[in-house]
């Protein structure tokens, strides 16, 4: 592979594919969360995007390292997605549903909730070491910065939309965020097991 325009092309519409579901899940945070400040929104934002940066970058090591066990792993990604999204998002809607009184309580996603939506929305990305395999260890690092790069700012987009509709949704915000968690986590199994 060279260095040249195809590659970081093709970089970049592969942090575009990736970050889809970042960017969804970065749009019920904002749903969750209306008043979030610039501050944690680019932590939020900075979070997904390592995640996105490091398990592409993970699969490329096990391709050059370990790939019969990797290769064994895979299978599970689509499981490991469906469990950790759908519990994140039957907590949100749990919480949704069961408000005490007319006022939304935004509860703000914690440091623990957010790595494991980070690992959820990116772990199907530890297969993006076996299409990036044929790349030199650097070209492979500038390939997962790009992604990187890319899903951070869509996962900021996705915050800002989250906001500006989580205010006008008010008490229904978590409901709404919950239930796109839980779709992202059925999407993710059905498209990979089927």
């Amino acid at each position: 592979m060279a260095w040249d325009l195809r590659f970081f092309v093709n970089s970049i519409l592969l942090g575009v594919g990736l970050a889809m579901d970042a960017f969804s899940v970065s749009l019920a945070n904002g749903l969750n969360e209306p008043g979030m400040k610039k501050g944690r929104m680019s932590a939020m934002a900075g979070t997904f995007a390592f995640f996105q940066f490091l398990m592409p970058m993970i699969g490329w090591v096990c391709v050059h390292t370990i790939v019969n066990t990797f290769a064994a792993f895979e299978t599970f990604i689509p499981w490991i997605a469906l469990l950790l999204l759908g519990y994140i998002g039957g907590k949100m809607l749990w919480e949704g549903l069961h408000e005490q009184g007319g006022e939304q309580d935004h509860c703000p996603v914690g440091l623990m909730g957010l790595a494991v939506q980070g690992v959820a929305t990116s772990i199907d990305a530890l297969s993006v070491g076996f299409t990036i395999a044929d790349y030199g260890a650097l070209m492979a690092l500038v390939c997962c910065l790009l992604i990187a790069v890319v899903t951070f700012f869509i996962c900021m987009g996705g915050l800002i939309l989250g906001k500006k509709f989580g205010t006008k949704l008010a008490g229904k915000a978590s409901i709404l965020g919950g239930v796109i968690l839980i779709v992202i986590g059925l999407e993710i199994f059905i498209t990979n097991v089927f």
